[in-house]
């Protein structure tokens, strides 16, 4: 996921679309109406990347899949904020796009409302993708498309002030070792690791790999394990290893703090690569740690294909031609090369390692990711979520323990 400050999760019921719905939206690319074209030969497309205007890669890209399709492509850039929104109202005025490429969290709150179809009706095919970027788009044993990329949190490294205190990073493996160097580091006159507990999705996703890393699961949030990861995150607090300002850091804050040069460690995505290299920190890249060993799920950021219900069902078939042209292996290489994503599919994961040996451990990283709304969670991901980071923020605050922010938050998922 992007930074989640610009990638927030939306998850609205359809009976609220037309009140969220926001003004009109930037558009680029290779048209600008969101609306559905007349002509069978025109096919709409609406993505969450406004930054790419017509005539850049991934403009052009979707041009060439409609050539090969043999139609036009009629192409809007959203917010993704705006995005979900806008399909829901659109799906309410029989004016769905034929293609909508979106959050996929987003995607099982669209299925639920009726709005997309299944890769069973447009025989979409997803066999190459990785089944746990997959899982993010099923509900119910059905599947919504497909993934066109994807992004996850692991932990940068300071190399420098990890050797100024004496720490080898190889023997950081497990929460233990990782607190203890935490402690080193400190004592070594440094700071330890920054990240983002804000009070909204971005809390939720970036505490998510120590949750589950602890063997905790989204359906029972005050279990002894969920527990054990919030009082990992309360005691970095309470030693100075990790900053009071975690509290109302965003991804984007705490990435300032780490690119300052004075800390260990920082939770953040592969969106802050550009970053890393110009801050000039000699840096590396480690998976997130479970508390055991091994490496802990992360959430899956990034964006699935989906094709919304048409009235017109003859229009699948193409539709499925330009999805199918989208998420080809050729064409996911420089599509995820330009979205800094990991591919969904093993082939060309392997062939962004060969060009690029940074990528390796955020393949790692995404091999073991995991979707926020798996487990046939759905729709009920985000009220789980909100009161995550709610007691997230209460336990960090001091104002109840970990065992009781937890406690509390399950009482009100219920």
């Amino acid at each position: 996921m992007h930074s989640t400050s610009r990638r927030r999760l939306a998850a609205v019921a359809l009976s609220s679309a037309v009140c969220l719905v926001a003004a009109t939206a930037c558009s680029s690319g290779s048209g600008s109406s969101g609306s559905q074209g007349q002509s069978s030969g025109t096919y709409t497309v609406w993505d969450p990347y406004p930054q790419f205007a017509k005539g850049s890669a991934w403009t052009k890209l979707l041009d060439k899949c409609g050539t090969q399709a043999g139609v036009k492509v009629k192409r809007t850039g959203f917010d993704t904020s705006d995005l979900a929104n806008k399909t829901l109202l659109a799906a309410q005025q029989g004016n769905s796009p034929d293609l909508l490429i979106v959050d996929n969290p987003v995607v099982s709150t669209l299925a639920e409302a009726g709005v997309l179809t299944t890769t069973a009706d447009t025989k979409l095919d997803t066999s190459k993708a990785d089944p746990n970027l997959l899982a993010a788009g099923q509900l119910g044993g059905k599947t919504y498309g497909t993934p066109i990329g994807a992004n996850t949190l692991a932990l940068y490294y300071n190399k420098e002030v990890l050797k100024a205190a004496g720490v080898d990073i190889a023997s950081v493996k497990d929460w233990t070792t990782l607190t203890a160097a935490l402690a080193k580091v400190k004592k070594a006159g440094k700071k330890g690791i920054t990240f983002s507990a804000i009070g909204t999705e971005e809390g939720t996703f970036q505490f998510l790999p120590w949750f589950w890393g602890a063997g905790a699961e989204l359906t029972q949030l005050d279990s002894a394990q969920g527990e054990s990861a919030l009082t990992l995150w309360k005691s970095w607090l309470t030693n100075g290893y990790a900053p009071n300002s975690v509290l109302n850091n965003t991804q984007t804050t705490s990435w300032q703090e780490f690119a300052s040069g004075d800390y260990a460690f920082a939770e953040n995505g592969t969106w802050q690569l550009a970053g890393a290299k110009k801050a000039g920190i000699d840096y590396g890249v480690l998976p997130i740690p479970a508390s055991a060993q091994g490496t802990a799920a992360a959430p899956t950021g990034g964006e699935f294909v989906t094709v919304p219900v048409q009235q017109d069902t003859g229009r699948y078939g193409t539709t499925s031609k330009l999805a199918t042209c989208l998420t080809s292996t050729g064409n996911l290489y420089d599509t995820d090369t330009t979205l800094s994503y990991v591919a969904p599919t093993a082939e060309v994961q392997d062939k962004q390692v060969a060009a690029n040996a940074e990528l390796k451990p955020w393949v790692a990283a995404v091999k073991s990711a995991k979707g926020r709304t798996a487990d046939d969670l759905g729709t009920k991901y985000p009220k789980i979520s909100e009161q995550l980071w709610k007691a997230v923020q209460s336990a960090l605050s001091g104002s109840t323990s970990p065992k009781n922010a937890l406690t509390s938050a399950q009482s009100a998922v219920k």
